[in-house]
């Protein structure tokens, strides 16, 4: 118990009265603090923010955006595959009426050995241009998770390396007090020695 008790003393020592705690000390336990502090705060609001942010986003995405039926003009069996994962996705051209009544022929993502004449859906923007789909549901929700993950760890990080410059700085401080004091004790402790 006894063991206990002084290491809990030897942690809080900078909040004790000691004759060898100095400002410097006490400036840096609440620098510590100051900085746990706000590192968590700003993570907060800052991954709230950036979440709420890439929602709004997504939203507005959606609503730009609307899904056109099309027509595929060529078959989609030996095109060439989207991605290397390996989804099923070819890219097709395909022909489309856009809302204002225009014909339009683009390339997109279909579904791998569709045939020709096969109706598949796009999506375009308000002028009748070819947009790629907004997220929806897991996908949506993961892109919102990450963004506001990603702004947080960020912002927490760079508080915290901030606080650990300020602190270092500190030191260094504290460091050459100490060294000059010790230019002022020294004289006379060598005296005390030889004499």
């Amino acid at each position: 118990m006894a063991t206990h008790g002084a290491r809990a003393g030897v942690r809080w020592w900078r909040w004790r009265s000691n004759p060898l705690c100095r400002r410097s000390d006490v400036a840096e336990a609440w620098l510590l603090i100051a900085t746990f502090v706000l590192a968590l705060l700003l993570a907060g609001f800052g991954g709230l923010a950036a979440a709420g942010a890439v929602d709004g986003s997504l939203d507005d995405r959606r609503e730009r955006s609307s899904p056109v039926p099309a027509v595929l003009v060529e078959n989609a069996r030996d095109a060439a595959p989207v991605s290397e994962s390996g989804d099923g996705g070819v890219w097709a051209e395909v022909r489309w009426t856009a809302p204002d009544g225009t014909r339009h022929t683009g390339r997109t993502e279909v579904p791998a050995g569709s045939k020709e004449g096969t109706e598949v859906t796009v999506w375009n923007d308000a002028s009748g241009r070819l947009v790629s789909p907004p997220p929806e549901g897991a996908e949506a929700g993961f892109q919102v998770a990450m963004a506001g993950i990603t702004v947080a760890v960020v912002v927490g990080g760079v508080v915290l390396v901030g606080g650990w410059l300020a602190r270092a700085r500190l030191r260094l401080r504290r460091l050459d007090q100490w060294e000059a004091e010790w230019r002022q004790v020294e004289p006379t402790w060598r005296k005390r020695m030889t004499g």
